[in-house]
């Protein structure tokens, strides 16, 4: 079975990040490299994406900025997310041909991490993004240019969850967060990462290989 690479990055600023993706998808593009899934955390962020509209953060950018939290916008689906410190970004760099096939593939690699975590988590009918009952988990938003994907899921695992509470999450009124921690007590997002790589890659009929060091740092070349 073919292997899919997955790069553990640690904790990259959103501008960073950003740029990473592009670089690879350009390379990708170009056929210079094969798929990659990154996994990583960001410090915190308010991220807006193309569908975002006003509103969506009460209580303006300055506010925002005042609490240590920056604000972005992107090219990515969606709109307005909070990303942090405990929660896990996973944005794969690989080339699809059915946008919708794919996006419920990352669905159910969540759901099935979230299941080995004693969670029952779902979809909802019209909504992106992975649900315990009537709280949100996890979100995803995504960008496809010349077949090849940027973006990706967050997944909350240990994270603050109190900025979700400051904005409309995913353009959502009265949408409530949660997280593994909260929903089981267990705080592993090492344990959690290992999760996500194993039922992602299977989505994709292949197994996930962790990148070593030397693959990382090709990444950046």
């Amino acid at each position: 079975m073919e292997t899919l690479p997955v790069a553990e990055l640690g904790s990259i600023e959103y501008a960073s990040a950003l740029a990473l993706q592009e670089h690879l998808c350009q390379r990708r593009q170009a056929e210079e490299i094969g798929d990659v899934l990154l996994l990583l955390e960001h410090p915190p962020v308010y991220t807006r994406g193309r569908r975002s509209e006003p509103g969506e953060l009460p209580m303006g950018e300055q506010w925002c900025r005042a609490q240590g939290i920056d604000v972005v916008d992107t090219d990515r689906g969606g709109r307005v997310t909070y990303h942090g410190p405990g929660q896990l970004v996973g944005y794969p760099i690989m080339r699809i041909d059915d946008v919708v096939a794919y996006l419920r593939a990352m669905e159910r690699a969540i759901i099935g991490a979230l299941g080995d975590e004693g969670i029952d988590a779902r979809c909802r009918d019209g909504l992106t993004g992975v649900w315990v009952e009537d709280r949100k988990i996890a979100s995803i938003g995504v960008h496809v240019s010349r077949g090849v994907t940027t973006h990706g899921f967050a997944v909350n695992v240990v994270n603050d969850l109190q900025p979700f509470e400051w904005i409309v999450p995913c353009g959502l009124d009265g949408v409530q967060m949660t997280s593994v921690g909260r929903e089981t007590g267990i705080y592993d997002l090492d344990r959690f990462r290992g999760l996500i790589s194993t039922h992602f890659a299977a989505q994709l009929q292949r197994t996930a290989e962790r990148a070593g060091a030397e693959v990382v740092s090709a990444l950046y070349a």
